[in-house]
């Protein structure tokens, strides 16, 4: 049952709509899903699912995996221990439970259960559950910007319930839209390929099958995975300790360190990354592994940042728009009208009730922002909010329609639990769904939590903000599911909310960063809920065990992670500083409290007062930009160029960047590129057996490693005076300090 199967799944009728592919799609679909294991094997509704083993393994992994990740998100690049690792490490640990742990049954009556119930089958389940280690450090980033650069820290109490309470919202939007944007067998949500993949390959599953499919390498995908697995887990020694140089490899800023143009063009931390060469799997996977990326996808995330930053943002900071030039090139950071990072606490701060001091506002210094921050953080995201709605109106309204008419019954259906229909093999385990009213239970349960943290511990956010947060959510929640369950990239609508709070509560940063957390990131989470609800259509798992091992990792996840962010936050020393150790430099909730001090603290009205009023044309653009597609698709319905374009992605892709860089965007495209088009294309049976393994390897490696050298190495002191060329090189560069193309005037200011 845990294992991945495809009964119930014609896969010849499967495929993604809106989604470019080869004239014949249906064969180049079904090749995709048998790539990655998904229709090799039979379900086998006999086996056990809710173990005392899946429990005992899931919690631990749940936990261990929550708090490294929350520790991780402190830092830049930032490594993420993928569920892929705990699919790795959990292995060994159920044969041997299997293996040696007596059959014993514990006789509680109704409870009972046995201690070992036989073959490791609950893999899948393990995963799930620890999966939430990746969305709790979601709400560790907005609690740190709280805490370490606001100054205000609400205790535990508050840390837990607004936590869980987010996870809540986020699996409420899954469960119940999960007709819509899990169900349909046309979605295929190609993240979880690869761990169907990975889970195929541990299990040794269909093997032959696939050695009789594809023409190509007699080694096994075990035996790959492995072999990747330790040359990667080795090499990642070299730029992420030895040699880091490799991994911020900017050669040329080494020739002329202080040639200020030379180190804007190429350079990979604060330039455009023109020469995108890194030799460190964690910035090309920055943004996320380009493996399990479609081409077509990874095609428009490159004409958006040829366009938009190697062509508008050049323009726009070379012409010293905004002042950027001042500034620059690229940072998450903000500044003040001497160049200087801006200087929060002189406006706002525990002794104004962190609301924002207008006088001394307007003594200090607007702020300014680098020309990629202003340009996609807010431009960007806000075009990308109208397009989304118009592409929506546009390509999806028949099915828009179809829902809404169908929307009664698909409400009976779930109250009785069945969230697709059963007259054919399409439900999981053959077993009923969750019935909705599970949900609509949690959802109260979320709802409250909500409006006890935000009016018990007064962070200034309502509880009619809370509500009005929630309509934004469910809004958008769907829409941006569509995208994900198609492209695998994930797209903000967090400017909205940044916006929308800017406006209610003007002035208030704390309600601006919950308005934002409860509006925007919970969507995330929502999105990654649905991905594991689809995994388990894919592997035929009941979706009531499903609900309860999510469950039970919301709540473990949740304990972990706040006890893990508020040793971290007390600990490690400079954390969250330029001056802390191995990168704890906090690059996303800084970037949080930027964007935070803009539109909490200055407020929308007084920002677009001082300037960047030309950012209000982006909305018009987005929501005009998807029609001509539109009608050209309409005009040439057989060209492949109108097909391959998605006016969401070319306007939102970027949404990373800050804190990524081009650099981390360019080599992502040139990865993603060479595996998914040119090697898919002339090696198309090594693509097939080996690429969604090569994927799960590189990623698990590198998370092992990045442990591994953290606690040995750093946290054990034994970095300390270890200082060569290959160590400092790229730090000696204007690309590294940061150099601005213009100095400040005369009288120390500018924009004056």
């Amino acid at each position: 049952m845990s294992v991945p199967s495809a009964k119930g799944f014609d896969i010849q009728e499967q495929k993604a709509p809106d989604t470019p592919e080869p004239a014949n799609e249906k064969d180049e679909v079904a090749s995709l899903l048998h790539a990655a294991s998904i229709g090799v094997v039979e379900d086998d509704p006999t086996e056990p699912v809710l173990t005392l083993r899946m429990f005992v393994l899931g919690i631990f992994f749940c936990i261990a995996a929550s708090g490294l990740n929350t520790l991780y998100t402190l830092r830049t690049p930032s490594i993420t221990i993928s569920a892929s690792v705990v699919l790795l490490l959990a292995f060994p640990l159920g044969k041997l439970w299997a293996n040696y742990v007596p059959s014993w049954t514990v006789p509680l009556g109704k409870w009972s259960f046995n201690l070992n119930p036989g073959p490791f089958n609950e893999h899948v389940l393990i995963y799930v559950m620890s999966n939430f280690s990746i969305y709790v450090r979601l709400g560790a980033d907005v609690l740190t910007e709280q805490e370490k650069f606001y100054g205000y820290s609400a205790g535990l109490g508050f840390q837990f319930v607004i936590t869980l309470a987010t996870f809540l919202i986020g699996f409420c939007l899954a469960g119940l839209c999960r007709a819509v944007v899990v169900a349909p067998r046309e979605l295929i949500w190609p993240g979880v390929l690869s761990v169907t993949t990975l889970v195929s390959t541990l299990h040794n599953i269909g093997e032959k099958d696939l050695q009789a499919k594809y023409d190509t390498w007699k080694i096994s995908r075990y035996a790959f995975f492995a072999l990747i697995f330790c040359a990667s887990f080795c090499w990642y020694w070299f730029p992420d300790f030895i040699f880091p140089a490799l991994s911020n490899f900017n050669f040329a800023c080494w020739i002329k360190p202080n040639s200020v143009i030379l180190n804007q063009l190429t350079g990979v931390k604060s330039g455009m990354g023109l020469i995108p060469l890194t030799f460190d799997w964690s910035q090309i996977s920055y943004v996320g592994s380009p493996l399990l990326v479609p081409s077509w996808a990874i095609l428009n995330i490159a004409g958006s940042l040829v366009f938009w930053i190697w062509i508008v943002a050049v323009a726009c900071y070379y012409s010293n728009i905004w002042n950027v030039g001042y500034l620059p090139f690229q940072s998450s950071k903000v500044f003040d009208n001497t160049g200087s990072v801006y200087n929060a606490t002189r406006i706002v701060s525990s002794a104004t009730e962190y609301k924002l001091d207008v006088q001394k506002y307007f003594d200090y210094s607007p702020i300014y922002m680098p020309i990629t921050f202003a340009l996609n953080t807010f431009g960007l995201s806000m075009a990308t909010l109208t397009a989304l709605l118009v592409w929506m109106a546009v390509e999806h309204r028949k099915a828009i329609i179809t829902a809404a008419r169908s929307i009664p019954q698909l409400i009976r259906e779930s109250l009785t639990g069945r969230s697709q229909p059963k007259d054919t093999e399409t439900s999981p385990a053959d077993t009923d769904d969750v019935p909705m009213w599970w949900y609509f239970l949690v959802s109260a349960v979320a709802l409250a939590l909500s409006i006890l943290a935000v009016e018990y511990w007064d962070v200034e956010l309502r509880w009619y903000g809370v509500f009005l947060a929630l309509v934004v959510a469910t809004i958008f929640y769907i829409p941006l599911a569509l995208v994900y369950a198609t492209a695998n990239l994930k797209i903000k609508i967090d400017i909205l909310c940044r916006i929308i709070a800017g406006l209610v509560f003007e002035g208030k940063v704390l309600a601006n960063i919950w308005f934002f957390d409860i509006g925007y990131m919970t969507t995330i989470k929502g999105l990654y809920f649905a991905q594991d609800m689809k995994l388990a259509y894919y592997c035929h798992i009941p979706q009531k065990s499903l609900f309860i091992a999510q469950c039970t990792g919301m709540l473990f996840g949740t304990l972990s992670s706040i006890l893990t962010l508020n040793w971290s936050l007390s600990n490690i020393k400079n954390v969250c500083t330029k001056h802390a150790p191995n990168g704890f430099t906090c690059p996303y909730s800084t970037t949080h409290f930027n964007t935070t001090l803009i539109w909490g603290a200055i407020g929308p009205r007084r920002f677009f007062a001082d300037s960047y009023t030309g950012l209000l044309y982006f909305p018009i653009l987005g929501a005009l930009a998807g029609l001509p597609i539109y009608y050209l698709r309409r005009i040439y319905p057989n060209s492949t160029l109108w097909k391959k374009v998605h006016i969401p992605l070319f306007l939102g892709g970027l949404n990373y960047l800050p804190p990524a860089t081009g650099m981390n965007y360019g080599s992502w495209i040139l990865v993603g590129l060479l595996f998914g088009y040119v090697i898919k294309k002339n090696r198309a049976a090594w693509w097939g057996k080996y690429n969604f393994v090569l994927s799960a390897a590189l990623d698990t490696s590198v998370s092992v490693a990045g442990v591994v050298i953290f606690f040995a190495i750093y946290f054990s002191g034994a970095s300390k005076g270890f200082e060569w060329w290959g160590t400092e090189v790229y730090k000696n560069t204007c690309d590294y300090k940061g150099c601005p193309y213009l100095s400040v005037p005369e009288g120390g200011k500018f924009g004056v």
